[in-house]
């Protein structure tokens, strides 16, 4: 019924009353996303009656109720089929401001129009393969490119941002072609990192440092939607991005780390907004090859060297280090080098573990990326040892018991998800050095097994990269109790009691005989045994059921 009213007013109405039906079906239908299919083909008509009536000169009001319906209807796939023509599509770029003869956005009226126009284009385009075939054949990518340009550093237009980013990021999803076309030939990843940098207003202090204000207030909700659909589209550009071969290359995942670094620092309108704009921006740092993410420590200037320092002394008995690790003014210190961004990781890390579910998506990003920068660095890698593993004191409790971030570790080396457990594994081995015996003192052998039978250490020994010399980091308290550590368990277990030392003269006299007598048995049963070579396997096989008897016994 409200798609034949609709329709009717649109095939004959006025524009003022094509404006009000279309607006009361849109507050109707504003949270739908399933649609019956009985009404399919009035829904597929009223389509092509908005696409008419939008090549008509109608108000601004208009254009954004139309376009309002057509988003919602631009859910529904099946809708899209005969509506997805080259025509309608170049209305929609004309409305949202994508032609190359459309120089600047000067007229604030037209903005929800081009933000609505962007919104039914990311519908149609995620929804329909004819879309994504046209848009290849238009350019898309590229009049998307040419809109970020005019509106980079223009704070008051977010919104066309927002969602012309997330149009990016649907194409450069859906199709290969369009990641290397933005990676090379529009220049994607020097534009899509200026976008970030104009939402985080970075002020650069050095080539590759930003100021950071601890006390200054949160990101806005427009500026944090913005900086996630930038971080996505950069992800898809980046994607292929293990190796760089040239200096230019190089330089400018340099400055996208630091403005990664830049966002790892701040936070947004809430917690769930933090942890998103986070997430997505470890999901980044993951394409960034390596040798790259020196960017995310440096060293402290010389105001912060000046700061009176805390030492490890006055931090948690659970936070100490035999390294001089400081905390100044919210900054985590090691070195001389400023490792707050790490300790970030560190945490967000922890968080995703707490969470106790998503693993493979939520924490193995994180975890991987963590482990190849304690790989490749060594700062990053001894910070992290000092926060992850600290030298050991107490030994009394295995090491999967607790709740420090050692612990919730060694906890999932044996989990049910074969990709989690080898992350965790291999991340506090590389901690260790790729030390055999080092990964087993703070794991034991039992948790540490898996990894160790996947790359041929049972026997011990260590990895194949090489780390500089280790360090006697035993504490007094570990040296006393090593003797008596269980190396399966991993932890000190109290000496097993003497069962003969309870025994009376009587009983220790009877369990002798009883294993005399049980020797002799088997004595006599190895002899029928030469006498018998025909059935040697099965008497050989009872006498073996016999050992465990024998090894109970004693």
């Amino acid at each position: 019924m409200d798609e034949e009213r609709a329709l009717y007013i649109v095939r004959a109405g006025e524009a003022g009353a094509i404006e009000r039906v279309l607006r009361d079906y849109s507050d109707k239908h504003r949270a739908t996303f399933k649609f019956e299919s009985t009404d399919e083909d009035k829904r597929k008509k009223l389509c092509e009656g908005i696409f008419k009536v939008l090549l008509k000169d109608i108000p601004t009001t208009c254009q954004v109720s139309c376009l309002e319906v057509l988003r919602i209807l631009s859910r529904d796939k099946k809708v899209l089929v005969p509506v997805t023509t080259k025509e309608n599509m170049q209305i929609l770029l004309r409305l949202a401001k994508l032609n190359e003869s459309d120089d600047s956005l000067e007229k604030v009226s037209e903005f929800p129009v081009i933000v609505e126009s962007l919104k039914c284009l990311c519908n149609i385009v995620f929804n329909s393969q004819m879309a994504q075939q046209l848009s290849l054949e238009l350019n898309l990518a590229a009049k998307l490119c040419n809109l970020l340009r005019k509106c980079k550093d223009r704070k008051f237009i977010n919104d066309i941002k927002c969602f012309d980013l997330r149009l990016l990021f649907v194409l450069s999803l859906l199709h290969t072609d369009i990641r290397s076309q933005l990676r090379y030939e529009l220049q994607g990843l020097p534009l899509l990192t200026q976008i970030l940098e104009s939402a985080f207003s970075i002020k650069w202090t050095d080539e590759y440092e930003s100021a950071i204000d601890h006390n200054g207030p949160p990101l806005s909700p427009q500026e944090t939607d913005c900086a996630i659909e930038a971080l996505k589209a950069l992800f898809n550009v980046t994607v292929d991005s293990w190796k760089v071969h040239k200096e230019s290359e190089s330089h400018q995942f340099r400055v996208m780390a630091a403005v990664l670094r830049h966002c790892l620092l701040i936070v947004g309108p809430t917690e769930d907004k933090t942890e998103e704009l986070h997430s997505n921006a470890v999901n980044l740092l993951s394409n960034v090859p390596v040798s790259c993410l020196d960017v995310l420590i440096c060293p402290l200037t010389h105001e912060e060297t000046a700061q009176e320092a805390t030492t490890l002394d006055e931090l948690p008995s659970d936070k100490t280090a035999e390294k001089e690790t400081v905390l100044k003014s919210n900054t985590m210190v090691y070195n001389g080098m400023n490792m707050e961004a790490i300790h970030v990781l560190l945490n967000f890390m922890e968080k995703r573990i707490d969470k106790g579910s998503s693993y493979r998506e939520g924490l193995t990003p994180v975890l991987s990326l963590l482990t190849e920068c304690s790989r490749a660095h060594r700062n990053i890698r001894k910070f992290l040892k000092d926060q992850v593993l600290p030298p050991l004191r107490d030994v009394t409790n295995r090491p999967e018991v607790g709740s420090t971030v050692r612990n919730k570790l060694v906890r999932l080396m044996t989990h049910v998800d074969l990709g989690v457990k080898q992350i965790a594994a291999e991340f506090l081995f590389v901690l260790c050095k790729e030390r055999v015996d080092s990964l087993l003192k703070y794991t034991g052998y039992g948790n540490a097994a898996g990894l160790l039978a996947a790359r041929g250490l049972l026997a011990g020994g260590r990895g194949d990269n090489w780390y500089s010399e280790d360090e006697d980091t035993d504490t007094e308290e570990y040296k006393n109790a090593k003797p008596n550590i269980n190396l399966i368990t991993g932890h000190l277990e109290e000496p097993m009691p003497n069962p003969i030392d309870e025994m009376t003269e009587e009983q220790k006299e009877y369990e002798a005989m009883k294993l005399v007598n049980m020797l002799d048995k088997l004595s006599r049963i190895e002899r029928s045994v030469e006498k018998l070579p025909r059935n040697k396997d099965h008497l050989h096989l009872r006498t073996l059921s016999l050992i465990p008897c024998v090894n109970t016994a004693l």
